[in-house]
Order: C-alpha cells, then sequence, then structure tokens
C-alpha cells in the first residue's frame, strides 16, 4: 500500500528553549499541530499532495504566531508583503506570488497562479488584481496588525537595519537573534504524487521590495515525483546563491543519493560552506520524508499513514 505524508515547517533559526515560555510554546507546538491534522485530513480522504499542502499552509497563514499570511512582519514602510509558491510534482506545474498586500491567504493566490493564469509567477499590484479577479479574499489592514510585530519594526524601522523574524523586542537582541520565519509543507498522497508549497511574510523593515527564496520555484519550494518536494526555511538569499530545494532533487535524480543524503548535503555541507543558516522539509514519492535544520531550532510536524506523528521546535 502506498505510503502518504505530510510534513510541515513554521521557521528555523536560533530557537532556544531558555527563550521560550511554557504557554508559547505549547503555543507554537498546537499551532503546528492543527495545520498538520488539516492537511493530513485532505490526504486521508483521498485528496491530492497539492491540496494537502495547501490545506495545511492556510491554518498556519491564519494563525498570528507565524510570519506569513496575519503574521506577517512590518516592512520599511510600515506595511505587510507576502510571498508564496506551490508546485505539483505530477506535472511540474507551479504558482508563485511575490509583494502582495491584504490577500489573507496568500498561498490560495499562488494556487490559482498555478490553475488559472497560465503564467508561473505575479508581482505587486499584478498578482493583487489577479486576487480580485479570482475572487481571493482580502483583509484591511488591520487584520495584518499585531503589537508583537509592530513592536519589532518600531525597534528598528529609523535605522537601515533589518531583521529575521524573532521573538526579543530589545534592539541588541534584534540584531543578534536570527529566525526565519518562512511556513512551508510537502506532502505525498495515496497516489503516490508529492507537492511544496511556502509562504512567508519576508523580513522585518524590508526596502526596495526584497524578495527571498520562498517564492522562487527552485530556491525555497520545488516539487517532482521523479525525485522529492520540497519547502525551505533559512536566509533567503544564501537559499537562492545555492538553488537548495532543485539542488537537492538534482542530487537524487543523477547522482542517485536518497531524500535524506541530498538533504543532508545541501543543508549541512554546501549551505554552511558560505554561510547559509536555516534547513528544510521534504518527502519523496514512496512517503518517506525528511526535516533538516543547521540552526538550532526550526517548528516542525510530521504525519504517516503508518500511524507516525511527530511535532518539535528544538534540535
Amino acid at each position: 500500500m502506498q505510503r502518504y505524508t505530510l510534513t510541515i515547517h513554521g521557521g528555523a533559526g536560533t530557537i532556544l528553549k531558555a527563550d521560550m515560555t511554557p504557554e508559547l510554546e505549547r503555543a507554537y507546538a498546537e499551532g503546528l499541530r492543527i495545520a498538520l491534522e488539516a492537511g493530513f485530513a485532505v490526504l486521508e480522504e483521498g485528496g491530492t499532495a497539492v491540496n494537502s499542502v495547501k490545506a495545511a499552509l492556510v491554518v498556519l497563514e491564519d494563525n498570528i504566531l507565524f510570519n506569513a499570511g496575519r503574521g506577517s512582519v512590518f516592512t520599511k514602510k510600515g506595511v505587510q508583503e507576502m510571498d508564496a509558491a506551490i508546485m505539483d510534482g505530477l506535472d511540474l506545474s507551479a504558482g508563485a506570488v511575490s509583494g502582495v498586500r491584504n490577500v489573507r491567504n496568500p498561498i490560495e493566490l499562488a494556487a490559482e497562479v498555478m490553475r488559472n493564469s497560465n503564467h508561473v509567477f505575479l508581482s505587486g499590484k499584478g498578482a493583487n488584481d489577479f486576487a480580485i479577479k479570482q475572487g481571493i479574499k482580502l483583509e484591511p489592514d488591520e487584520y495584518f496588525f499585531s503589537q508583537f510585530r509592530y513592536d519589532q519594526w518600531k525597534a528598528i524601522r529609523d535605522s537601515d537595519n533589518y531583521s529575521l523574524d524573532h521573538t526579543n523586542q530589545d534592539i541588541e537582541e534584534l540584531m543578534r537573534d536570527r529566525k526565519f520565519g518562512t511556513i512551508g509543507a510537502a506532502a505525498c498522497d495515496k497516489n503516490g504524487n508529492i507537492a511544496a508549497a511556502t509562504s512567508t511574510g519576508g523580513m522585518t523593515n524590508k526596502k526596495y521590495g526584497r524578495i527571498g527564496d520562498s517564492p522562487l520555484i527552485g530556491c525555497g519550494t520545488y516539487a517532482n515525483n521523479k525525485t522529492c518536494a520540497i519547502s525551505c526555511t533559512g536566509h533567503g538569499e544564501m537559499f537562492i546563491r545555492a538553488v537548495a530545494a532543485y539542488d537537492v532533487s538534482c542530487l537524487m535524480e543523477y547522482k542517485n543519493m536518497s531524500l535524506e543524503e541530498a538533504m543532508n548535503h545541501v543543508v549541512n555541507e554546501k549551505l554552511v560552506s558560505f554561510g547559509g543558516e536555516g534547513g528544510m522539509i521534504g518527502v519523496d514519492a514512496k512517503g518517506n520524508f525528511a526535516m533538516l535544520f543547521n540552526s538550532t531550532g526550526m517548528y516542525r510536524a510530521v504525519k504517516t499513514s503508518e500511524d507516525f506523528q511527530h511535532v518539535a521546535i528544538y534540535n
């Protein structure tokens, strides 16, 4: 019988138990568990891997704890600009958006781009115009406001600094702390088809319309039934330079590495060689999974049809 699997992440980086209250730790774990259950229910009912990863990310985008959708961080201009991508390993179809505003669930917009636009990547106002045409739900600025994210931004908005996702509000700690607040999912369904999806609010105080790896097919997101489905989280510039997600696929296809071997090479050798910090999750078409990172922690969870379930935060 075909094993089916869903794995998700909520970001990686300097995540230490000493910095986490028991209440916050429980909230993160519960957020991951609820998203995992939502996505896995799709697989159990015979749904596609694409619909599974989308369902999981919608839940995480709606959770203000995660830097995507509702919980997205503030840019230099004091607004939220969000990126997302989704890819189907069955036919290599893909959809991505960047710099979108007021879209409640950017991953749903990315899926619409994949299915109904005749394009792969839409950005900015054009992506928002397409969202309106497709009836994607929009929300006012107030929906995306949280005092937590606002205080993070306020601490550095008058500087040229940007900050990756973080929890501390002291400016010195903001510059020292490193958390990469992307969310992502990778799934294998009952038919052995695989898919990956990634969504993010980017970096606090980012400017110039900066885009990271998350919406870039092959960098932060990739899926191919022949090899793997991958979603990355980390310092986006490094993952772009490494073409990280596609490199895992190449190592599997051309060097006959297993999923875990290929991911380990990219995460713990290639990225480390030039200072790339973060991690990735992945599945293959046999339902095998891996969740690897070179940072101190990664919000992550997995569930398989063989009654295995695991939710974790720390290394």
